[in-house]
């Protein structure tokens, strides 16, 4: 081996591995078969065509979420330090932007609101829905999915605001057969819940 080869092998060796680690963080293994995604329990009205006064429109903002939460992936809480992901399990989006998508849907379908997304918002964004959300994941301690939405409800230049915490737990056994329907369930039970929170 010359000294060339000598320098450079560990180098392509180093770079190798370090490709490989970086793969694996970066969530870059086998594709599940199928993605999960969310979709609205509420019957389909179908075609609907409504009309808003000033503020009376109701704007459904993407709700902040912690670093875990913020993943393609399903997150298993194993212990209270302890975070890992469900094998086999990836979202077709983050669970932010597809439960903000299942809120707004929701109460499209509920209610006899206009319904606007963030970039609509500068129509005349009414009531604005936003808040965090805290918890979208399965406990492996009590066995159940959790979802938990911390939201507030503002009227146009904040002259009233509420604030209120849903939660909704839906039993699983923390395989990728179970923890996709019982999450798809539980964020309905607390969109239902939200709609009914902004009535109309």
């Amino acid at each position: 081996m010359t000294n060339a080869l000598r320098v450079l092998a560990p180098v392509a060796l180093a770079l190798a591995v370090a490709g490989c680690s970086l793969s694996g963080l970066l969530g870059g293994g086998k594709t599940p078969a199928t993605l999960l995604t969310l979709t609205p329990e509420a019957a389909d009205p179908g075609s609907i065509a409504r009309t808003a006064n000033a503020g009376q429109a109701v704007t459904i903002a993407v709700p902040a979420v912690a670093k875990e939460i913020r993943s393609n992936r399903v997150p298993v809480q194993v212990s209270p330090t302890d975070v890992q992901y469900v094998k086999d399990l990836q979202w077709v989006d983050t669970p932010d932007k597809l439960f903000a998508d299942l809120v707004a849907e929701t109460i499209r379908r509920t209610t006899g609101r206009v319904v606007l997304g963030s970039k609509q918002s500068a129509l005349d964004p009414g009531l604005v829905v936003n808040g965090e959300l805290q918890q979208f994941g399965y406990n492996a301690q009590t066995g159940q999915v959790v979802v938990q939405y911390d939201a507030t409800l503002s009227t146009e230049g904040g002259t009233r605001v509420e604030a209120r915490r849903f939660t909704a737990n839906v039993p699983a056994d923390g395989t990728n057969l179970t923890v996709g329907p019982a999450l798809n369930r539980a964020a309905n039970q607390v969109a239902a819940d939200v709609a009914r929170w902004i009535g109309g």
